[in-house]
């Protein structure tokens, strides 16, 4: 499905979120990049939105590395990142987030935004984040949320069950693709049952922010 609408992905998202979507990630990259050289894999990255993003930001010596079982959408970032001038900077790899290629401890941040909804087995993929995080390394992890507020909660469901596949439908051919996109985030768990799940794993100084009335969480925590 991925592969399928990989090329009209990025102009959909901004269109879709009207570039809100790049204010979380900046909010993101405050609990990723910290000055100093660092080992940061981008899990489930996609197009590269936030490899691209890290890499730009991090500290001279760091390194990027960017896993996706997508290569279509894989194909997108390395041309986006050598137009962003990082691209030295970034590494990519095919791989399931549910079962990392990585030795442990392998890096100091593990990032992965607007993916892990789409991990058939939740749980395995926080394991391995924490896996191959370093002694005092952190998980960030954005998604897409549901809002709490009733009001917001009933213009958010007519525009992500019904608007948002219809425009998905007519620019990338593929409606049943942004049907699958409200699905998987009504399905995500609530907020604290993802916080446990983190404990769960491992993480401890588990928190989570929400952004924009409720529409994107972001989820961080520390080895």
């Amino acid at each position: 499905m991925f592969d399928g609408i990989a090329p009209s992905y990025d102009r959909l998202n901004h269109i879709m979120s009207l570039n809100v979507d790049k204010v979380w990630r900046r909010h993101a990259l405050k609990q990723i990049v910290d000055g100093t050289p660092q080992r940061l894999l981008d899990v489930a990255c996609g197009t590269g939105d936030s490899t691209i993003s890290a890499a730009v930001a991090a500290a001279e010596g760091s390194v990027v590395t960017g896993v996706d079982i997508s290569e279509g959408m894989m194909a997108l970032v390395m041309d986006k990142a050598r137009k962003a001038g990082v691209a030295d900077r970034i590494r990519l790899q095919v791989a399931d987030g549910e079962a990392l290629p990585f030795a442990d401890g392998a890096f100091h941040r593990v990032t992965c935004a607007f993916g892990i909804r789409n991990f058939e087995h939740k749980e395995k993929g926080l394991a391995e984040f924490h896996r191959v995080l370093c002694p005092g390394g952190r998980a960030v992890i954005l998604e897409l949320s549901v809002p709490q507020n009733r009001v917001i909660r009933w213009f958010y469901d007519l525009y992500f069950l019904h608007v948002l596949p219809w425009i998905g439908g007519v620019v990338s051919g593929d409606k049943a693709a942004y049907k699958y996109l409200p699905a998987s985030v009504h399905a995500f768990p609530a907020p604290g049952e993802f916080c446990a799940m983190m404990r769960e794993a491992g993480f401890s100084r588990v928190s989570h922010k929400a952004f924009t009335l409720g529409l994107c969480r972001m989820y961080v925590g520390e080895v």
